[in-house]
């Protein structure tokens, strides 16, 4: 499956950076489609089904897409899907899109955890820091754990930097046993 996503992800990069799309617009439009999908039984069931034809099958996603004004390029990825029967793979297609967008357009996606809620500045203060250390535009998101006692960890990638007050405790308390 991880090899279709990146397929199919890789290529609609192509498209959406060889076309000037706007990136966050391409990607909502399929999750707007992958949404609809995820509710609705009856679509899955058209659109998986091998006995319904692909110009059926295409005529409700053209619907679709003018109703929820899909980009065409889009609109022909979620066709191509249909078409090689594959739409079951629209959503880790998203996920890999958003990785490989972010690659080429030089961001980094960070997860923020602090001991508390951080306001606007910190935050920005925070994302500075981050592009600082990556040498990338930053995407963050944040979440809090009392945990932490104080302090903040942050994810980016793999690396995870740990300033938290439990994780100062921790190294110190390493730092004395050994």
């Amino acid at each position: 499956m991880a090899s279709v996503a990146g397929t199919y992800a890789r290529a609609f990069a192509d498209v959406v950076l060889t076309d000037h799309l706007d990136a966050d617009r391409s990607i909502a439009e399929l999750r707007a489609i992958a949404g609809l999908l995820a509710e609705s039984s009856d679509l899955r069931r058209v659109w998986e089904n091998p006995a319904i034809p692909i110009d059926q099958k295409r005529r409700v996603l053209d619907v679709i897409a003018r109703r929820d004004e899909i980009s065409k390029q889009a609109r022909n990825l979620v066709a191509v899907l249909i078409d090689h029967r594959r739409v079951r793979f629209l959503q880790p297609i998203i996920v890999q899109l958003e990785k490989e967008l972010d690659a080429r357009l030089g961001f980094a996606e960070a997860q923020i955890t602090s001991a508390r809620q951080l306001g606007d500045a910190e935050k920005r203060e925070f994302e500075a820091e981050i592009g600082k250390l990556t040498g990338k535009k930053v995407r963050a998101s944040y979440a809090q754990d009392a945990g932490l006692l104080g302090g903040a960890t942050v994810r980016v990638g793999s690396a995870i930097y740990d300033g938290s007050v439990k994780g100062q405790l921790e190294r110190l308390k390493e730092a004395i046993s050994s």
